[in-house]
């Protein structure tokens, strides 16, 4: 199983930045999937989860209303739409795959990308 996230970058407060994540090995339509994040010094934090069909999503608070997560399954892709970017939003953002319904929590999740990061200046 292989998740290869990618689409970060540097941009100012209150740009976009849209992430994606490209799964192979898997039969992707069988498990949620989430996005988390991690800034240097602190915990790997959740950021949203998509069902496995897509039906249903939820996301962290300070995300709500700037962030849209969305997946295709005919393309085994997961994507994160940020716009009106923070500098609190700065991390390591990484996609994971779970099977059996979605979780907030890392340890639900069997498969990790790598990370991609995002720096968003003040």
């Amino acid at each position: 199983v292989q998740l290869q996230a990618y689409g970060g970058g540097l941009v100012q407060a209150g740009g976009s930045l849209r992430l994606s994540c490209a799964a192979s090995g898997l039969t992707f339509s069988n498990y949620d999937m989430g996005w988390f994040r991690q800034a240097p010094g602190k915990e790997r934090e959740f950021v949203a989860r998509i069902s496995a069909l897509g039906s249903f999503t939820y996301y962290l608070d300070p995300v709500k209303g700037r962030f849209t997560i969305s997946r295709d399954n005919a393309k085994n892709t997961l994507d994160l739409q940020m716009n009106t970017l923070k500098p609190e939003d700065t991390a390591v953002y990484h996609c994971a795959a779970k099977p059996g319904g979605g979780s907030n929590y890392p340890d639900g999740y069997n498969y990790w990308g790598q990370g991609t990061q995002v720096t968003v200046s003040s």
